[in-house]
């Protein structure tokens, strides 16, 4: 069905406008998406186990400004600021996840207080300010291409695409994510190290959320505390878009992937034909709802079925 909606997506745009088809639209679409994209994988896993994250948006805001921040400010290395960033956002990560599956806390409610205090870090190192970055291996990092051709961005999109693929549909750990968000107590039941695998599945979403904001960060050449502001609700699309239930128990990475494919082909071609950016966002709202009501009537007709 999502294969659908963007052919359909792309047949009308290119319509609107004939400058959408062309070899460098197509490439800054690609890149557009890479952000969303690294930002949903993790998202999708955390859907999948019947969970929500919306911190991710700070995370990406506070990594990016603490990394470009320790190289300027601080006169960190640039390997040693990148780790610092990355792993920042990976204890952010762990600290929801520990708090979710060993007091059983909401999610939606940490992960809203984890997006406050992320936020608040990334305003209060940079007094609510730009830090500018110049050091040409840094800017690389998100403006670079490979042969000359495909921008790096779209390049580490491709191979975490492949890694969470894998992960996802040919491990145990893949199964286990299923298993919880399919049926909970079935799967503590069946000795599914329930806790463990919730931990990992928001540590690797901090750690996603992290590399996104060290890779806008660079392409951007600058770390902005605002930056990160609706990123976690393009991600949420992306995922349900895709296929992934709010339920949890049901998703795929490849479904994610259109979804935000979908969802950057909206915003390029509104840009495009020249629609303002505050009706892209209602535009954005409506299709989230839309999505969210169809996932919904699909899970009644699946009830259906098994009545009859």
């Amino acid at each position: 069905g999502i294969i659908g909606v963007l052919v359909i997506l792309c047949v009308v745009v290119a319509l609107a406008t004939d400058k959408f088809l062309t070899p460098s639209n197509i490439i800054s679409v690609l890149r557009q998406i890479s952000i969303n994209t690294y930002i949903a994988l993790g998202m999708t896993l955390i859907i999948i186990l019947g969970h929500i994250d919306l911190a991710v948006g700070a995370i990406v805001a506070m990594s990016g400004t603490l990394t470009v921040g320790f190289v300027v400010n601080q006169g960190l290395p640039i390997g040693v600021a990148i780790a610092a960033g990355i792993i920042i956002g990976v204890v952010a990560g762990l600290i929801d996840g520990m708090v979710v599956s060993k007091f059983r806390v909401p999610a939606f409610i940490i992960t809203m207080a984890m997006m406050n205090v992320c936020n608040g870090i990334a305003y209060v190192y940079s007094g609510g300010q730009s830090t500018r970055i110049t050091d040409k291996f840094f800017i690389a990092i998100g403006t670079g291409y490979l042969f000359n051709i495909i921008p790096l961005p779209v390049v580490y999109m491709v191979i975490l695409i492949i890694v969470f693929s894998f992960l996802l549909s040919k491990t145990k750990f893949g199964t286990y994510v299923y298993a919880i968000g399919g049926n909970r107590e079935a799967a503590r039941l069946s000795g599914v190290p329930i806790k463990k695998v919730e931990i990992i599945v928001f540590t690797l979403s901090g750690a996603l959320a992290a590399f996104a904001g060290l890779v806008l960060a660079s392409r951007m050449y600058s770390g902005q505390p605002s930056v990160g502001s609706g990123y976690e609700m393009d991600a949420i699309a992306a995922c349900v878009l895709g296929g992934t239930s709010m339920a949890g128990g049901r998703g795929r990475i490849s479904g994610t992937v259109f979804g935000a494919m979908v969802i950057g082909i909206i915003s390029n071609g509104l840009n495009l034909i020249g629609v303002s950016s505050y009706w892209q966002l209602i535009v954005k709202g409506l299709i989230i709802a839309c999505a969210v009501v169809l996932d919904s009537q699909k899970g009644n007709l699946a009830l259906l079925r098994k009545k009859k």
